[in-house]
């Protein structure tokens, strides 16, 4: 209840079959474009007959790459180099579009350090495959938010504004 209105709410995951894993053993996608843990989550709200969806997917960024488990605390992003990223990445993208028609990429890993090479190559896929239907948005998550500073979201919001009201 907010401001004496009742309504229902309901939050609805659903985590797909294909590439499930733990974190650092399996990344990237299959050559089918099946995303590794990838989830979809379903925002449903209910009010006086009136309901609305809101869907929301996450996953492993679509091409092919590993990050080996290793000592270290974070083991560097290998992406491979003896495959073709886009038949896969192009997979990925078109059941996505099918599945939930246009897609805002928001890219929130790190633009630097051993991350940098992910953020790079994603950004130069979404480019060369010029869909209309995909938008990317980058957004150094770690270097923004640092230091608890969650009101820097905002920033991400207001890029975000345009196509969340569409």
């Amino acid at each position: 209840s907010i401001n004496g209105k009742c309504f229902d709410w309901l939050l609805i995951s659903r985590r797909s079959c294909f590439r499930a894993g733990v974190r650092y053993y399996v990344r990237g996608i299959d050559s089918e474009g099946h995303a590794a843990n990838f989830v979809e989550t379903e925002q449903i709200v209910h009010y006086k007959g009136s309901k609305a969806s809101f869907v929301q997917t996450r996953g492993s960024i679509p091409f092919f790459w590993s990050q080996r488990p290793n000592l270290k605390y974070k083991p560097k992003p290998q992406i491979s180099k003896s495959v073709n990223h886009m038949d896969g990445f192009q997979r990925h993208f078109d059941s996505q579009i099918i599945s939930y028609g246009k897609q805002v990429i928001v890219n929130l890993v790190n633009q630097k350090g051993s991350e940098k090479p992910l953020e790079q190559t994603f950004a130069k896929m979404v480019n060369s495959m010029a869909n209309r239907m995909v938008r990317y948005v980058a957004f150094d998550f770690h270097k923004e938010c640092s230091r608890m500073r969650w009101d820097r979201l905002q920033i991400l919001v207001d890029q975000l504004a345009e196509q969340q009201d569409e």
